[in-house]
C-alpha cells in the first residue's frame, strides 16, 4: 500500500512522520543545551535516516520533473552517507577508538568514492543501472562485511566484563541493518523490508539513547541534591557557630533563625508556640548582641540564610 500516489510505501510514510516529530523534539532540547554532542549526533543520523526514508520511498518516480538517474542518485547517496555516518557515530557515542580511521578515512576511499565513480559520474555516462549497482556495490558490500566483524569485536572488547551485556547485544543488532545497507541495495530488497530493518535498528539506537540520557540526568540530578544537602549542612553549620560567636540562648536562636527567614514576629510566635510579645523581647536582645538596628541587619549579621 502507497500514499499520496507515489512509490512511498505507507509504513515508510509513518516513520517518516514518527521520525520528524521526534527530530524536532530532539532539536528542541539540543538547542537549550548545544554542548550535549551525543544528542546533536543523534539528531544528525536521525537526519539521514529521515532523508533516506524519503528518497528511498519516492524515487524514482517518472513523474517527478527531473531526470530519473538524479532521483537515483538522491536515493542511493542518501543511504551512502548514513552509512558512512554511522562508524562515525559509534567511534563517538560509544567510545570505540578502533572505529577512528574507519569512521574518517575509511569511508571516503570504501564508500564515498566508489559512489562518486560509479553513481555520479559512471550512471549518467553509461546509462546502465544494473551494471552501476552490480560494480558500484561491490567495494562497499566488502567494505560493509569487514566493518560488520570490525565494530563486533570492538564492541565485545568493549564491554568485555561489564555486567550489562545487554547493552552491547542492543547496539550491535542496531549497528547490523546500517551497516549492511549495501546489501539491502545488492540484492535489490523490496522497500518495505529494507525500511524495517534499518528502522527496526533506528529504535534499538533511540531506546539506547533515551535510557543512557536517562541515566546521565539521574546522575546529575543526584549530584545536584547532593551539592544543596551539603549547603545546607555548611549553612545550618555557619549559622549555629554564629549564635555562639553572638552568645545568643537556644530559645534566641529559634527566633533569629525563623527572623533570617523573613517571617513576622506573629508567625514565628505561632511556630515556636509562644506569644508575639515574648518574640519582640528575644528579637531585642538579639539585635543588641548582635549590634543590629533591625532585621535587615541582622540577616547580614547572621549570613546564614540571606
Amino acid at each position: 500500500m502507497t500514499v499520496f500516489g507515489s512509490d512511498m510505501h505507507i509504513v515508510t510514510f509513518i516513520f517518516v512522520v514518527c521520525e520528524v516529530l521526534f527530530f524536532v523534539s530532539q532539536l528542541v532540547f539540543y538547542l537549550q543545551n548545544p554542548a550535549d554532542k551525543n544528542r546533536k549526533y543523534y539528531l544528525i543520523l536521525l537526519g539521514l535516516l529521515i532523508l533516506y526514508n524519503i528518497t528511498g520511498g519516492l524515487y524514482p518516480d517518472p513523474n517527478l520533473p527531473f531526470s530519473e538517474k538524479v532521483q537515483l542518485n538522491l536515493a542511493y547517496g542518501s543511504g551512502f552517507v548514513m552509512g558512512a555516518f554511522f562508524p562515525y557515530y559509534f567511534y563517538r557515542v560509544f567510545g570505540l577508538d578502533e572505529l577512528k580511521w574507519d569512521s574518517k578515512v575509511g569511508i571516503w576511499i570504501f564508500l564515498i568514492t566508489p559512489f562518486v565513480l560509479f553513481f555520479l559520474i559512471g550512471l549518467p555516462l553509461l546509462d546502465d543501472l544494473p551494471f552501476t549497482i552490480w560494480y558500484g556495490l561491490a567495494i562497499p558490500l566488502a567494505y560493509a562485511i569487514y566493518l560488520d566483524v570490525k565494530i563486533f569485536l570492538c564492541i565485545r572488547k568493549k564491554f568485555k566484563g561489564t555486567q550489562n551485556p545487554v547493552e552491547a547485544v542492543l547496539t550491535y543488532m542496531a549497528m547490523c541493518p546500517w551497516v549492511l545497507l549495501p546489501v539491502f541495495s545488492y540484492v535489490d530488497a523490496s522497500q518495505l523490508f529494507e525500511v524495517l530493518c534499518t528502522n527496526i535498528g533506528f529504535i534499538i539506537i533511540t531506546f539506547l539513547f533515551i535510557r543512557n540520557k536517562i541515566y546521565e540526568n539521574r546522575k546529575a540530578f543526584e549530584k545536584l541534591n547532593g551539592f544543596d544537602q551539603k549547603t545546607q549542612i555548611d549553612q545550618s553549620a555557619f549559622f549555629n557557630q554564629r549564635c555562639v560567636e553572638l552568645g545568643l540562648t537556644k530559645r534566641e536562636c529559634e527566633v533569629a533563625e525563623q527572623a533570617a527567614q523573613g517571617l513576622t514576629s506573629k508567625e514565628i510566635a505561632d511556630i515556636l508556640f509562644i506569644s508575639e510579645r515574648t518574640v519582640n523581647k528575644h528579637l531585642q536582645a538579639i539585635y543588641k548582641k548582635s549590634e543590629s538596628k533591625n532585621r535587615v541587619e541582622l540577616i547580614n549579621s547572621l549570613n546564614a540564610y540571606s
